[in-house]
């Protein structure tokens, strides 16, 4: 495999991924002789690949101190890119690995905390259940939206999963799931007296808080400026979980999707009170860079977790 870089003034040259590979060696350990050993390779024929290299991208990349090699400004620009190539060349490595072993291959999904809370887990298992899928792996992992936006814009995973009132600005996109916004509180707190409710009405009490990038906070945190009121919080904790034992201990409330909390209010006794509040009922969306980005097994993935959405 061979990528292609253009020299200003010059002919095409081919950068083979060897090269690369060395370059980011002796960028990581600062040493040829060090970068030489971790490949088998005798120091002269990496002095060699590197010396052709810089006259391929026509600047220093690397220099010479008495505690090392290090890179110049344009050989960290290089080494980015370098890193992103030899990334792509081991999916495509990886992936083609599968095809030839008659799997299917990995995919890589990066969600917020609501979409992992509320049904991804089950879509996926299902997904994988089928005979057709057994050799598909899927590794799933938790961002906040601007997070998993720039993860996907990045390379980094394949599929997306978030608010879609994020910012997919590039992104190719699908429906997913909704959910409802809710009110949860021990039934000895205030609020508690309260059917179905709007947010700016529950202001004034204290609110467990989630991470501030998080979906729910952002919202929470603009609708409160909107009505004007302060968003006062007693606690702050990292999952919807924790937010769900503080308010069984009776401290504060909290807004939690009514999917996930459901199972934990009939559990411990605590009342839900659905938001009335037209922007707490939410949709989610899949983003992906583009359908020709995606493997066959993201692809077939992207199209059951559509399905999901209408089912």
């Amino acid at each position: 495999m061979e990528y292609h870089i253009s020299r200003p003034g010059n002919h095409m040259r081919d950068l083979d991924l060897t090269t690369l590979r060395l370059f980011v060696s002796v960028c990581e350990t600062r040493s040829i002789a060090r970068a030489g050993e971790q490949a088998s390779i005798v120091g002269s024929a990496i002095s060699k690949r590197l010396a052709q290299l810089e006259d391929a991208v026509g600047t220093p990349l690397l220099l010479r101190k008495r505690r090392g090699v290090v890179p110049t400004p344009a050989g960290e620009t290089l080494l980015e890119h370098a890193r992103a190539m030899l990334g792509s060349a081991q999916r495509i490595e990886r992936d083609m690995a599968a095809y030839a072993s008659g799997a299917r291959g990995h995919v890589r999904i990066l969600a917020s905390a609501s979409v992992m809370a509320e049904s991804l887990a089950e879509d996926v298992a299902n997904f994988l259940q089928d005979p057709a899928h057994r050799d598909i792996r899927v590794d799933m992992e938790e961002r906040v939206s601007p997070e998993i936006v720039r993860g996907i814009r990045e390379g980094s995973a394949s599929i997306g999963l978030c608010w879609d009132a994020a910012d997919l600005e590039g992104l190719q996109r699908r429906s997913y799931r909704t959910d409802h916004l809710a009110v949860v509180a021990h039934p000895s707190h205030p609020a508690a007296r309260r059917g179905k409710v709007r947010f700016e009405d529950v202001l004034e009490h204290e609110f467990v808080g989630m991470p501030a990038l998080s979906a729910v906070q952002l919202m929470l945190a603009r609708e409160a400026a909107v009505a004007g009121k302060p968003l006062a919080y007693r606690v702050l904790v990292s999952n919807f979980d924790a937010a769900l034992r503080v308010v069984r201990a009776g401290l504060a409330i909290s807004v939690v999707p009514a999917e996930v909390a459901q199972p934990f209010a009939d559990a411990y006794g605590l009342r839900l009170m659905p938001l009335t509040d037209a922007w707490a009922r939410r949709r989610f969306a899949i983003c992906f860079r583009g359908e020709e980005t995606l493997s066959l097994a993201a692809q077939l993935l992207v199209a059951h977790l559509e399905k999901c959405a209408t089912d």
